[in-house]
């Protein structure tokens, strides 16, 4: 038994002593297995999960590093039951394998029979299944093969692909290595993706997920489909492409709503192709149109149901999925470990911002206090209705304004969920807005003079959540936010943690109204940043106007 910052419980949580000496190095090693739950001031909770282990197996760590870290820092004996079934649960991940084989094509193949006989009787599973060639091997139907992963990890038994991938059709891209070259963690996540055929690489905004997904295409050097959230993140994504390597603007598609264009290297929207006409979705030819190498789907937590569907049908493709955080909120995590690949590499942002690549941040959660008529206007709302309540009250947007005044020599960004508390801000500060109904040429008109200084303060919805490089920003302002999503808390962090020139810190502010809702779906928004190590200094409004 030691001091150490953790107590591990045989339920399957981890309890870290956040003022302990070692919180922040327990924190980053237990990262890679283990998933914030709750971080309240001194104790947060972590829990371990299944695919939270299997996907810690598939990016290099074995249940023995697991043990080890969860011994070495633990406070009391781990439970020896809980050792018996981590290492269990992560011995799964592999035994079934899914193989090329030169006379049946696709097949499942194990060396444990009963595990074959065991998900041969699975409902979901037998119709997928073809002969059993021997007591290891099941042939699979073909175009099954996405389907099946699926499947298999809903009964509890990821399998590992190795059946291979289609080279795709040829095309020559390569780095242009003029002044600049990719960081060292970014060359070990391309290659890690690589070598394990298709995944998920995992880094913080600001980290340069993109130069990840070009090393991968100089890798591929064959025809490639990027998927991404939204026409401006498109046009960026070219100008990256043109910008880093060899590719010129005519070998470049951009496939949106504006743009139907299917080049060597396409870029198209999720919206466009999640779009239906007539009941079907009326752009599924794209995923056919050419015989791509390589697709790489940005934001991959965002990634829509209906995409999932068609990535079923292209395991034979080469698969990169790019995202800050693994988190869905529609708990569909599951899809994209056994649709896009598990987690290939990752790092913790912390050890990012050591290194000097994303810019230090200040957390600092701004507690409101509503008026009276405020607060009896919020205790009579609906329920539906009492979060926009809260979040939208004029108390809140005055100490938005004072804020903006008090950074008015920063490049501010003020982040919201509600149009019309967003155009009230805009209003009142005589600065502009961007959101649904900003035309794509005016977002980028507005980006551009903002990245100039031209623009001190813009105020976004949550269009501007995602793939938005402003790398000057240094102050964000979120007034109010989607509920307690804490993936969009990520992406809002992120809009300021590009380096700066100067190299100073970001300040991340979030506006939140004392005893309401909104101190709830806060605290969980909260979690994955708490994770990353980031602490929220919690002030009152008043103390704004003080300083």
């Amino acid at each position: 038994m030691s001091d150490g910052p953790l107590i591990v419980q045989s339920d399957k949580t981890l309890l870290l002593d956040t003022d302990h000496v070692l919180a922040d190095e327990c924190r980053r090693a237990i990262a890679p297995f283990a998933e914030l739950e709750k971080s309240p001031e001194h104790i947060h909770t972590y829990r371990l999960s299944s695919l939270g282990l299997w996907n810690a197996r598939a990016a290099g760590h074995d249940a023995e590093q697991v043990i080890d870290t969860l011994l070495k820092y633990s406070r009391y004996a781990v439970p020896h039951s809980l050792l018996i079934d981590i290492a269990e649960i992560m011995s799964r991940y592999g035994r079934l394998r899914l193989e090329s084989h030169p006379v049946h094509g696709l097949i499942l193949v194990s060396n444990d029979a009963a595990v074959l006989k065991e998900i041969t009787r699975g409902k979901k599973v037998a119709p997928m299944l073809g002969i059993q060639v021997d007591e290891e091997t099941i042939v699979v139907h073909p175009g099954q093969r996405g389907f099946l992963k699926q499947a298999l990890l809903k009964m509890g038994w990821p399998a590992e692909d190795f059946a291979g991938y289609v080279d795709g059709e040829k095309h020559e891209i390569s780095l242009k290595l003029d002044g600049w070259q990719p960081r060292k963690y970014q060359e070990l996540a391309a290659e890690g993706f690589w070598h394990g055929g298709s995944g998920v690489v995992v880094l913080p905004c600001g980290a340069g997920k993109t130069i990840v997904a070009i090393a991968a295409m100089a890798h591929a050097k064959a025809t490639t489909l990027i998927l991404v959230t939204n026409t401006v993140a498109a046009r960026q994504w070219r100008d990256e492409l043109i910008k880093r390597t060899n590719l010129h603007e005519d070998e470049i598609g951009e496939y949106s709503g504006s743009k139907k264009e299917i080049r060597p290297i396409t870029i198209a929207t999720y919206q466009v192709l999640t779009t239906k006409r007539k009941g079907v979705y009326a752009h599924l030819e794209l995923f056919d149109a050419i015989d791509w190498g390589l697709i790489v789907y940005d934001e991959v937590h965002l990634l829509p149901a209906p995409i999932f569907r068609f990535t079923a049908d292209i395991q034979s493709r080469r698969r990169l999925g790019l995202t800050a955080t693994l988190i869905r909120e529609d708990g569909l995590e599951g899809e994209v470990f056994s649709l896009i690949g598990p987690k290939r590499f990752d790092v913790p942002w912390k050890e990012i911002e050591a290194q000097g690549y994303i810019a230090p941040a200040d957390c600092i959660e701004v507690r409101v206090n509503l008026t009276e008529a405020e607060r009896l206007n919020y205790a009579t709302a609906d329920l539906e209705h009492k979060y926009r309540t809260c979040s939208t009250t004029q108390t809140k947007n005055e100490v938005a304004i004072n804020l903006a005044h008090k950074h008015s020599a920063d490049q501010v960004l003020i982040i919201g969920q509600y149009i019309d508390q967003l155009d009230s801000l805009a209003e009142k500060l005589q600065v502009p807005v961007i959101k649904g109904d900003t035309p794509i040429k005016e977002r980028e008109i507005l980006y551009g003079k903002f990245r100039t200084g031209e623009i001190k303060c813009l105020i976004v919805s949550k269009v501007a959540n995602f793939s938005i490089d402003l790398p000057d920003a240094t102050i964000a302002i979120q007034v109010s936010g989607t509920f307690g999503s804490r993936q969009e808390e990520a992406q809002r962090l992120g809009r300021v943690l590009r380096p700066k020139s100067d190299g100073r810190s970001a300040r991340f502010y979030t506006l939140v109204a004392r005893d309401t809702i909104d101190q709830d779906f806060a605290q969980n928004r909260q979690r994955f940043l708490a994770e990353q190590g980031y602490a929220y200094q919690i002030i009152d409004a008043d103390e704004i106007s003080k300083k």
